[in-house]
């Protein structure tokens, strides 16, 4: 069964590469389709299986991938509670993006392509997911890098997607490197990479004072924050919503923006033996917080703000993670999975009626005139800013943000509420922008099962009945010992802090619009919107730092230093054969007199040598 989840994207990925121009777009887009259809049944199947049998772990070995004399991994698959329900969230939320896509593709060239990649995807996430020891997840982690890669430049005529491509790769390939250190590392201080076998270690207490400990886990962080895209590899992640809309919620909603959340959650019982790296996985979901917080304030691209606030949430999975809420986090990144792929996907489909318009103030239309993508990103937007009672995204925020307090860890729990009313601020300007604006050229409306079915399930996942299918499986139980009074009070305070942000953004973006765009007009605020608009400034950094420097070694190289040295010496070696023509001049006088010169100059030099 285990193999099947693998083997139906695996074999439609090859149909769909080899048969693209002998097959219709139509049939080319059913077979990525049922692919993922049939991968994600037979994952339903397996979790049924998992949770109703009560097991811990099952390990399926497939063959032995690498063995030689000192090395031996084998291509092998944990099922546990953690990869289940992983599999489980990647394989449906992944299955209702490919049909909301059959419909975004249709009326566009090249759906076999387009599929081929996302089966492709598929495949290294689930990899990824259940792989069971490092090695193994480092190639699902490298295949679903080289998919987004693919996926975002899939309109690689415009060479501004290319490039967006190609830095979003690079910077991924940063922390993968770091990765790559920590899997060495590992191996080479205890023999092994498989998590069982780890985690045994650490529990026996064999590994806690190693003095490498805490570089295979800064190494293992920093490949988390080059996928999750976390200060101060954030960079790519906005510059990546140049590809599909279905794309952007395939990889930034529910598959490889979480790929670090996961790594780290994997390895937790390495994180719990380095407290001081749990404290700065703490510190980089603050400053991310802040940074993605006020850019998207003040985005007009309705992609990046989706980015931002991608960016955002990931931000407070980190926070759970630095105290050890390992739950917290897992049940976050859950509903941001389902609430994320909503608002991505309503997006695409008011992009395709706007005629591709991305801008939030020059796009959308009256409420009456999208009166269901109005209701979708009501949804997903409440649960974004994690509405009390109605929505899931305030019962996962809230257990973050009660572990928070619950650990005495003050500063981050106050960062957390920050981020929460910027989030609210933000979130509802771009509905209010949207859904405000009047006389705008439109196209026909969008209908059909195709578009409408993904986005009514993940309507109803974000809402109330969410909540329900979570308690049923008793996800939203508390991991310590709780004083329920004081979960009220965060949830009240919560509840406050979305509010208010909510009527904030009301109160600017529909009531005192015109005196906010006077305010807007001041130099100091337009040098901050500004500052904010391009991410704090972090790529003219780094151009400075690495992109120049780098052009100004190639340049330098690019002059052959070597041939310049080299050169060099061919014109001394001139120079000394010019000086030497002059002696030989043909008069025996000078012959005699340089003759004697080398003599007396040979007889000094021995009698300096005596002395």
């Amino acid at each position: 069964m285990i193999f099947l989840v693998f083997f139906f994207p695996c074999i439609s990925f090859f149909i769909l590469s080899l048969f693209q121009k002998k097959l219709s777009q139509c049939i080319l887009g059913i077979i990525g389709i049922t692919s993922i259809l049939f991968s994600s049944c037979i994952v339903l199947y397996l979790i049924l299986i998992f949770f109703y049998g009560h097991s811990q772990f099952y390990i399926y070995n497939f063959f032995s991938w690498i063995d030689t004399d000192n090395l031996k991994i084998n291509f092998s698959f944990l099922l546990d509670s953690l990869s289940v329900t992983m599999l489980g969230l990647v394989s449906i939320v992944g299955l209702l993006i490919h049909i909301f896509s059959y419909w975004y593709m249709k009326c566009k060239n090249d759906n076999a392509r387009f599929f081929a990649y996302m089966n492709l995807f598929m495949l290294s996430m689930f990899i990824l997911v259940l792989a069971d020891n490092l090695v193994l997840m480092y190639l699902g982690w490298e295949g679903v890098g080289v998919c987004s890669y693919l996926l975002i430049s899939f309109y690689y005529n415009h060479n501004i997607n290319f490039r967006s491509a190609m830095k979003a790769f690079i910077i991924t390939r940063i922390g993968d490197i770091f990765l790559l250190i920590s899997i060495i590392i590992l191996y080479t201080e205890f023999g092994t990479v498989d998590f069982i076998s780890l985690n045994f270690l650490s529990n026996s207490q064999l590994i806690c004072h190693n003095k490498l400990l805490y570089c295979i886990t800064g190494c293992l962080l920093l490949g988390s924050i080059g996928k999750s895209a976390q200060f101060p590899l954030q960079t790519w992640l906005s510059d990546a919503m140049v590809g599909p809309t279905p794309v952007s919620a395939l990889i930034h909603a529910a598959t490889m923006i979480t790929a670090g959340v996961y790594l780290i959650v994997r390895t937790h019982f390495l994180f719990i033996l380095t407290p001081i790296v749990l404290y700065i996985i703490g510190i980089i979901g603050c400053i991310t917080l802040v940074i993605s917080s006020f850019s998207a304030l003040v985005q007009t691209d309705i992609k990046k703000i989706l980015a931002y606030s991608t960016m955002n949430q990931i931000s407070y999975m980190f926070l759970a993670l630095s105290v050890e809420a390992w739950q917290a986090s897992i049940l976050h990144l859950i509903a941001h999975a389902i609430f994320k792929a909503l608002l991505f996907l309503s997006a695409g489909s008011l992009i395709i009626a706007c005629k591709n318009e991305k801008n939030i103030f020059k796009m959308g239309g009256s409420i009456h005139q999208f009166p269901f993508l109005y209701f979708c990103f009501l949804i997903g937007g409440a649960s974004l800013i994690s509405l009390p009672i109605v929505t899931l995204g305030f019962y996962t925020k809230e257990n973050i943000l009660f572990s928070l307090l619950n650990s005495h860890h003050i500063f981050l729990f106050t960062m957390g509420l920050l981020g929460g009313l910027i989030t609210s601020i933000y979130t509802f300007r771009m509905i209010f922008s949207i859904f405000n604006n009047s006389n705008i050229d439109l196209i026909n409306k969008n209908s059909g099962f195709m578009h409408d079915f993904p986005l009514i399930v993940l309507v109803l996942f974000s809402s109330l009945f969410g909540v329900l299918i979570f308690s049923i499986f008793d996800f939203m139980l508390p991991e310590q010992n709780t004083v329920y009074l004081s979960k009220f009070v965060v949830s009240i305070i919560t509840s406050v802090f979305s509010i208010l942000g909510l009527v904030i953004s009301y109160y600017c973006w529909i009531k005192n619009i015109e005196l906010l765009k006077k305010c807007l007009k001041n130099t100091f605020f337009s040098t901050i919107c500004l500052l904010f608009s391009s991410g704090f400034g972090f790529d003219y950094i780094y151009s400075l730092l690495f992109k120049k420097s780098y052009i100004y070694i190639s340049k330098l190289f690019n002059r052959d230093p070597l041939g310049i040295i080299l050169s060099q010496l061919e014109f001394l070696s001139c120079f000394c054969n010019k000086f030497l023509l002059i002696s030989e001049n043909g008069k025996l006088r000078w012959y005699i007199c340089s003759f004697m010169i080398g003599i007396l100059l040979f007889f000094f030099i021995i009698e300096s040598l005596n002395f």
